[in-house]
């Protein structure tokens, strides 16, 4: 079989959709304290490493084919991926892998600070397997929520183009319960160390998001028609959302942010991702609006309940998940004149099945993070002890420092011939100051 122009979009959108984990690695490593940003990209690459052999062996198999009660799929039948190889099914199941990836690496921003590298690594597969895999086959590999499915036939046919509920519901809901699961870092809400350490970071991983996310919504388009409504729509709700969050934080605090602006663009990003092919592009400048400003306020509300959701996973993955998969309840468009949202008279039966779904996945990804989790706390421990999250996990888990701040500035260098001056007689004083300064500023980065 000749390979076609569809063939080659599908991988390129997996490229851009694998880059997403990388870029969202410099997300969350901007957002922590300079001594956590190693040990938070970390936990996107491992991600991609354990997933990306977890899928080939058994994840993949998991989410398509025959099902066990409509929940997953038998984990045997393409174990390996070898009844593949001479299929283009193949390029199918890489691009999916690139979904698992970013969803389970999304996780990590809730337990940012004080989360063991091993208990991470070791959680990443199993929540894989007994969370994403079976909502990834209930609703797009033939499960209960599909066309068809037992679900389905009470409730209605749910839409989730490219995972709403999949990716973002069930990401949100688990950093919610992983991060109670762990507990608060030591002063937080207190300490003002604990605030993004390198803003460009955050810009620079927010933009490589937005970038991918083109491929994580387009991918899956069939006709040029559709991919244009995609490519737009994917480009005005987080425009849109960033500048909603913008005008919130000008209201509420007084400055509109980098930090801001950033988190807006993706707040609409996981906000458009469910309904992406299924509305029109002055309904997702609306749902932007909505996505930006409704988060903005959701991310502040962590203080109020104690939730030490470190890097905001909660308020904006699970917050603009809700509202854009229910949103399409209101404005999905009909389809050949039939259904649609109530906007578009088409009743309540789309918000019935968008609402059917959100449950099923709150209570699936929930129940199953919950029990991962804490068998994980119970037996090795999830978090560092105080000692190691004092100095912290870069250093504690990895025995590595993004940041050699020790060698900021001028010290004594006998090969210099300023270094052999009468001045070079205070060379031992010099140095001093300077590691003394330099030790300063690796403090006020803490």
């Amino acid at each position: 079989m000749e390979i076609s122009a569809q063939h080659v979009w599908l991988m390129i959108s997996a490229a851009m959709v694998l880059l997403m984990t990388p870029g969202l690695g410099l997300f969350y490593g901007g957002m922590t304290r300079a001594k956590a940003a190693l040990n938070m990209i970390m936990m996107s690459f491992i991600s991609a490493g354990i997933v990306g052999v977890v899928w080939v062996l058994w994840g993949y198999s998991m989410t398509t084919g025959d099902g066990v009660l409509g929940i997953f799929g038998n984990p045997f039948a393409n174990f390996g991926l070898q009844n593949l190889m001479s299929s283009p099914d193949l390029i199918k199941a890489g691009y999916s892998a690139t979904f698992a990836i970013i969803t389970v690496a999304l996780i990590s921003g809730a337990i940012a600070d004080r989360a063991k590298f091993g208990a991470w690594a070791l959680f990443v597969p199993l929540w894989i397997t007994v969370v994403y895999c079976p909502l990834a086959y209930m609703i797009w590999g033939g499960g209960l929520m599909s066309a068809g499915g037992a679900v389905t036939a009470v409730f209605g046919q749910v839409i989730d183009f490219a995972g709403g509920a999949v990716v973002e519901i069930s990401s949100g809901t688990a950093a919610l319960v992983l991060a109670l699961i762990v507990g608060q870092r030591h002063g937080f809400a207190k300490d003002p160390n604990h605030r993004p350490h390198n803003i460009p970071f955050i810009m620079l991983g927010a933009a490589i998001l937005w970038f991918g996310w083109f491929g994580f919504n387009g991918g899956a388009a069939t006709t040029a028609e559709q991919a244009g409504l995609i490519w737009v729509n994917t480009l005005v709700t987080p425009a849109a959302a960033m500048l909603s969050w913008l005008v919130t934080e000008k209201i509420r605090h007084g400055h509109p942010t980098s930090l801001g602006a950033a988190s807006g663009v993706v707040a609409g990003l996981v906000a458009i991702t469910p309904s992406c092919a299924n509305i029109s592009p002055v309904a997702a400048i609306g749902l932007g609006f909505v996505a930006g400003a409704a988060c903005a306020v959701f991310v502040d509300l962590k203080y109020r309940f104690g939730l030490d959701d470190s890097l905001d996973v909660v308020g904006v993955h699970l917050g603009a998940g809700l509202i854009g998969t229910l949103a399409l309840g209101f404005i999905a468009l009909p389809v050949d004149g039939q259904g649609g949202g109530l906007l578009y008279g088409g009743g309540v039966q789309q918000l019935i099945a968008q609402t059917a779904a959100v449950v099923i996945t709150l209570l699936l990804s929930g129940a199953g993070t919950f029990v991962i989790g804490r068998a994980i706390n119970k037996t090795i421990g999830f978090r560092v002890s105080h000692e190691a999250e004092t100095a912290g996990v870069d250093l504690a888990e990895h025995a590595e420092s993004a940041y050699a701040f020790g060698e900021i500035g001028a010290g004594f260098n006998p090969l210099h011939p300023a270094s052999h001056s009468p001045a070079a007689s205070d060379a031992g004083t010099v140095e001093a100051n300077s590691r003394s300064v330099a030790r300063t500023k690796e403090d006020s980065f803490a």
